[in-house]
């Protein structure tokens, strides 16, 4: 009985990666602050402390997650940015990416950065600057690869980057609520191709040698 006893209480051992992606599913569903100890260690199987010992504390797990769950999509994105044969090629991909990432059936709905954290009491103050501090950082990229574009003669030499980077990160925000409430991927990338017709320079047509470049960076960051 003893023996018994002892193995039952044995904690158990949590794989980090397992972990993450239990916490990252739970945090996007319910946000930061709908999300609680008791909800993050009964998806896990663990005990707090092994919780904490493992992650630190709620703060440091959520952090944690995020970098788990957007790491590949960062990764393809400034991928398209850097590698695009154009600027517009480039949001083309980036924002029907988004369009597909945050509407994927079997997960939950919207970005968990973009819309992440938004209203919070003044003791998630420091998450929610954290999670500003990434959507600006997005911001910041499209801007610089905007920035090239106008260098390069792509877009006009009056062009206001920073407005249009931010209004392309507002499209993307806006398209992560609308896929909470239902919207499906064909409609948001129908929303994603209004917006690119406000496009201050010369657009690619899908035709030719720049749609061809599009498949062959879609099909890559399929990989």
């Amino acid at each position: 009985m003893t023996e018994a006893v002892r193995k039952r209480g044995r904690p158990r051992v949590l794989k980090p990666e397992v972990g993450l992606e239990k916490a990252a599913l739970l945090f996007w569903e319910h946000g930061y602050e709908g999300t609680s100890i008791a909800d993050l260690t009964q998806a896990m199987g663990v005990t707090p402390p092994s919780l904490y010992a493992t992650f630190g504390s709620k703060e440091d797990l959520y952090r944690q997650a995020l970098d788990y769950a957007i790491e590949g999509e960062n990764r393809r994105r400034a991928e398209a940015l850097r590698g695009a044969p154009s600027a517009y090629d480039a949001m083309v991909f980036y924002l029907h990416d988004v369009a597909e990432s945050i509407s994927q059936p079997g997960k939950p709905r919207g970005c968990i950065v973009s819309s992440a954290v938004l209203q919070h009491s003044e003791a998630s103050a420091s998450v929610a600057r954290d999670v500003a501090a990434r959507r600006d950082a997005a911001t910041r990229a499209i801007k610089d690869r905007l920035d090239r574009a106008v260098s390069d003669g792509e877009l006009p030499a009056d062009t206001d980057t920073d407005s249009l980077a931010r209004f392309y990160a507002a499209v993307v925000q806006g398209m992560s609520a609308q896929a909470c409430d239902g919207a499906c991927t064909a409609r948001l990338k129908q929303v994603a191709d209004i917006a690119l017709s406000a496009w201050p320079g010369e657009r690619m047509d899908g035709r030719g040698s720049d749609g061809r470049a599009r498949e062959r960076l879609a099909a890559k960051a399929s990989r």
